[in-house]
């Protein structure tokens, strides 16, 4: 075992036991802390796309500590989810996000059968976003009817769960047909993937790519390259299929490529090198993926990129203190170009990527994912 990631870990428990108290005074799903506040999502109250992240990290710490509090805040915060579910019209593709990591993990953890029927409800939302042209469709707006995103790679596999869980083929199958699209038309000839291609939602014809949340049109948000390379590891876990595993060591090598000497990882990997833009929740996830890939393919590269991740943001990033934030990871950042959704601060899902790599390297890890 890891005695340093396990002590880690312990300590990181301890905070959130301490301040998460304060999520469950307020009633709300946390998105960020700053001010020594939490404050909830910027958008679309909790509906808002990143919602599962808060329970999926107190799932996480209750597999860790088995202290009862962070079971009973999974399961509150799991439930304003699942209302969510019966008013329906403000979900999108980010259901997996959102229920995998809530209900799904309070089904695979404790067994719950209604959590069960409500990940599975979540699956067949997910379902009804599938075009049959290839793609699944990312947003509800009128002009979005042919966008999808890279994100989408880190729902699929609640897709996959359902499939095992029912016996029916046809989840884990628009999976696949998914994955294969994103295959074919978000690579680049450098490794890196697009964040946003629109397609004809009639013929499934690629139509353009759009810039999303990056620098600038072509360049390489470094979230999306995380999601990439963490969402075909998973497509590889869940299915087996050696393309999913290769579509993985192509990203890998483009991200390995451009960790920072400190470590750390710039908001968009080509970025202008003037710009002091960093994004922690990118290096958190890619450090979740490289562990996996080195186990997965016994790449050293793998391991040592994973380790130079997560020294990176334990000696530079972390927050301790209970002050300024009451989560853990600092300089987060959710847009290139900023917006109300944080620069430069603690957001929910880098701390749980964050716990989650500290709990695979210590062999404590949930596996909340499959």
């Amino acid at each position: 075992m890891a005695q340093d990631e396990l002590g880690c870990l312990m300590r990181a428990a301890a905070k959130y036991r301490r301040t998460a108290e304060a999520a469950r005074r307020e009633g709300i799903i946390p998105y960020r802390s700053e001010g020594g506040k939490w404050l909830p999502s910027p958008y679309e109250g909790n509906s808002w796309c990143t919602g599962g992240f808060w329970p999926g990290l107190m799932w996480q710490l209750w597999h860790l500590t088995g202290d009862e509090f962070f079971k009973a805040e999974a399961k509150r915060t799991g439930r304003l989810l699942t209302d969510e579910l019966r008013t329906f019209t403000g979900l999108h593709h980010d259901v997996g996000f959102m229920y995998l990591l809530s209900c799904g993990a309070e089904a695979r953890l404790c067994g719950d059968e209604q959590a069960r029927a409500d990940t599975l409800h979540a699956a067949s939302l997910l379902m009804g976003r599938f075009n049959p042209v290839g793609f699944i469709r990312a947003w509800n707006g009128e002009s979005q009817k042919g966008y999808a995103i890279i994100d989408s790679m880190m729902s699929l596999p609640l897709l996959c769960r359902a499939s095992r869980e029912t016996g029916d083929p046809r989840f884990e199958k628009v999976a696949v047909i998914h994955a294969d699209t994103v295959l074919r038309e978000f690579f680049r000839e450098n490794g890196s993937v697009s964040h946003i291609i629109e397609f004809d939602p009639q013929t499934g014809r690629r139509v353009a790519e759009h810039a999303g949340q990056g620098a600038f049109l072509g360049s390489s948000w470094s979230r999306g390259q995380a999601w990439g390379l963490y969402g075909f590891t998973l497509m590889y876990m869940n299915t087996g299929l050696p393309r999913y595993l290769n579509a993985a060591r192509r990203i890998a090598g483009y991200f390995i490529a451009h960790i920072r000497p400190d470590g750390l990882c710039d908001c968009d990997l080509e970025q202008p090198e003037e710009t002091e833009r960093l994004d922690n929740i990118a290096g958190a996830i890619a450090a979740c993926a490289l562990t996996e890939l080195a186990t997965l393919t016994d790449c050293i590269e793998y391991g040592r990129a994973a380790d130079r991740l997560m020294e990176g943001m334990l000696t530079r990033c972390v927050d301790w203190e209970e002050d300024e934030h009451l989560g853990l990871l600092t300089r987060c950042t959710a847009s290139y170009h900023g917006d109300e959704a944080g620069t430069h601060t603690n957001i929910v899902y880098g701390d749980f990527f964050f716990i989650e790599a500290l709990a695979r390297r210590a062999g404590k890890n949930a596996m909340l994912w499959l």
